[in-house]
């Protein structure tokens, strides 16, 4: 092909933009996602080192969000402050950062979003005891921090956006995507990366999901909330936390919640939440 020459587009592979690409969870699904069949464009605040075409922005920056979505067929929103933080960090970051990429999406046309939502957005909620049901996800909202009153917020300005402008949303409320689980509270929520793309690709594939919000967690045998919405996309998850559980329980001991850092799903973040570093 002659160098004057544009290369021509590959129409056939979905191409999805990769919010928050930098970080933990980007990271890891800019290594596993192409295998499920999707080109992906890469944004995020800092570069990376890896990827030099990665689109370096802040979501405050209209014209360039607005070019980073334009010809994507969909997003994935992992962007955002992961941690508890000020609320005005927050509001800037999380609110108002998903509020313009939504209206992005609408200028651009772009009409299908996952949302990385928390299982933070309902943390106040009593971990169920032996015998209970697993949490629904049409559990109220009930926030554990600013953060987690974030998520609620993007939960429902999907809802919104789904309502008023026709743009479909799964909002995943992840628990923990980490290689591995890393303490007793987390063989409950967690996420394997590689199940994490698993269920990102049923979320970004599945049809008529109109808002749909799941549970993002892998086949977890101590799992507390109910992962059928999730399964009913599509996503079967491979994965099961229990492979760590000796070590962990050998270390902390069996999960206490009479503690009040594990009476509740948020764990932690109502007790002592990690502040954002930044």
């Amino acid at each position: 092909m002659p160098a004057d020459q544009p290369a021509e587009r590959d129409t056939a592979t979905p191409l999805v933009l990769l919010t928050g690409a930098a970080g933990g969870v980007g990271t890891l699904m800019r290594e596993l996602l192409p295998a499920h069949g999707y080109r992906l464009r890469s944004l995020d605040m800092v570069p990376i080192a890896d990827e030099p075409d990665a689109v370096v922005a802040d979501l405050a920056d209209h014209e360039a969000l607005r070019a980073a979505v334009r010809g994507t067929d969909a997003i994935l929103h992992l962007a955002g402050i992961s941690l508890e933080s000020t609320f005005e960090k927050i509001l800037r970051a999380n609110i108002e950062g998903t509020y313009r990429l939504y209206e992005a999406a609408r200028e651009e046309g772009v009409r299908r979003i996952v949302f990385a939502s928390s299982n933070h957005a309902v943390g106040a909620t009593p971990w169920p005891g032996p015998g209970d049901p697993p949490i629904p996800v049409d559990t109220p909202h009930r926030p554990d921090t600013f953060y987690g009153l974030s998520k609620c917020f993007g939960e429902d300005l999907a809802q919104y956006y789904w309502d008023k402008h026709g743009i479909e949303t799964v909002s995943i409320r992840i628990g923990s995507c980490f290689p591995k689980a890393t303490s007793v509270r987390m063989l409950s929520v967690w996420l394997s990366p590689a199940d994490g793309a698993r269920l990102f690709h049923s979320a970004l594939s599945a049809r008529d999901v109109g808002h749909t919000v799941v549970y993002g967690s892998s086949a977890n045998t101590r799992t507390v909330w109910d992962l059928e919405p999730a399964r009913a996309l599509g996503y079967a998850p491979q994965d099961d936390s229990e492979i760590f559980a000796a070590e962990l329980i050998a270390k902390e001991g069996e999960l206490d919640p009479t503690r009040p850092e594990q009476a509740q799903l948020g764990g932690h973040f109502l007790t002592d939440p990690p502040i954002w570093p930044h």
